[in-house]
């Protein structure tokens, strides 16, 4: 028995061995794909990782799914951080880079051919662009800002393909702003105010640069006028820059003198055009008319009591000022008393001509 079982372990050991042999060869086989899958999913991750850091930092970001194309063509645009629920617009402009902007504003872009994107919960929005050729020769980029809510502006670069290529023109050229919403009044009067305290609102409007050069630190007049009355302006500086194609946010404080009172009218001015205007209807500050009835009342009252206590006074020392008469003494030797306006003096006499007749 023990010859014929010395064989069957050499056989088990030699099919051992082998089947190892198998296994070490395909793991050696599936090794590089393991590690380009494990490659990609690190990528994957480390990108996914980047844009949702992107987002959280509130940097709104752009991507296009290619560099070039040429006209006729279609291309996607997608991007992340924007706010959840805005409005964005989506063009394709000539003369412009990531770095300066659209340099002749929307005038540069091919508005007929732009779409529209709406955000997306996360933050994300994805469109289809036809590529059409912009009016403008290239540097070419994919311009997308926002209409409502976030009213951020980035840029993409691209190329279309054919399409000319010009050096990027020299930003000689003048801002144009133009008011693109209503403008309000924003504030309302305190208890001060009431009471003759100077009225103030805040005037809010957004404005956009319609011209080829960007704003900076612009100057805006903001006049106040009652009636037919000439308006009185104030110079209001707004800091920050507009460039071409994007818009702003203004907001400028408004003052009224003090006591003022009626319906008035603001306007905002810059470069000697009327942007806005927005009536104001301010109330009467009847705290002050009530101070002035009370005045009239409580006046005229004080002085009345005054004189009355003056004249109180004054008939207090003439009563003190007059003798009283005195009553006889019943207990005395029967002298009477003297009435204050007789003397003995002044008593009649025998000579005297008021008694002769009377003797």
């Amino acid at each position: 028995m023990r010859p014929a079982a010395a064989p069957a372990r050499t056989a088990l050991a030699r099919t051992r061995t082998a089947l190892v042999a198998l296994l070490a060869a395909l793991a050696l086989a599936l090794l590089p794909a393991v590690a380009a899958s494990a490659a990609s999913s690190v990528s994957s991750v480390s990108v996914a990782s980047a844009a949702s850091a992107a987002s959280a930092a509130g940097d709104p970001t752009v991507a296009v799914s290619g560099n070039e194309a040429p006209k006729g063509g279609e291309i996607t645009v997608s991007g992340t951080g924007w706010k959840a629920g805005a409005l964005l617009m989506v063009l394709l402009c000539g003369q412009g880079t990531p770095e300066k902007g659209v340099v002749g504003g929307t005038n540069s872009c091919a508005n007929t051919d732009g779409r529209a994107a709406t955000v997306d919960p996360r933050g994300a929005f994805s469109v289809k662009l036809p590529v059409v050729a912009p009016p403008r020769p290239c540097p070419c980029v994919v311009h997308v800002s926002g209409v409502t809510g976030q009213q951020d502006v980035v840029d993409a670069a691209f190329t279309v393909a054919g399409h000319p290529t010009a050096p990027l023109p020299d930003n000689a050229g003048d801002g144009r702003l133009a008011v693109l919403t209503a403008a309000r009044l924003d504030g309302s009067s305190g208890v001060l105010t009431w009471f003759g305290a100077p009225p103030g609102r805040t005037v809010v409007l957004t404005v956009g640069n319609l011209g080829t050069a960007p704003v900076r630190d612009p100057v805006f007049l903001v006049g106040t006028a009652r009636g037919v009355l000439a308006a009185s302006d104030e110079e209001h500086q707004w800091r920050g820059t507009i460039k071409p194609g994007q818009k702003a946010r203004i907001e400028l404080d408004v003052e009224l003198s003090a006591g003022a009172h009626g319906d008035y009218r603001v306007s905002v001015s810059y470069g000697g055009k009327v942007l806005a205007e927005q009536p104001w209807k301010v109330g009467r500050p009847w705290g002050v008319v009530l101070f002035w009835v009370l005045l009239a009342v409580v006046v005229p009252a004080a002085l009345f009591r005054i004189g009355m206590v003056l004249v109180d006074r004054a008939g207090g020392r003439n009563r003190h000022s007059v003798p009283v008469p005195v009553p006889a003494d019943a207990d005395g030797p029967g002298t009477t008393a003297v009435l204050p306006w007789f003397h003995p003096g002044s008593a009649p006499s025998e000579n005297s001509p008021t008694t002769k007749g009377l003797t």
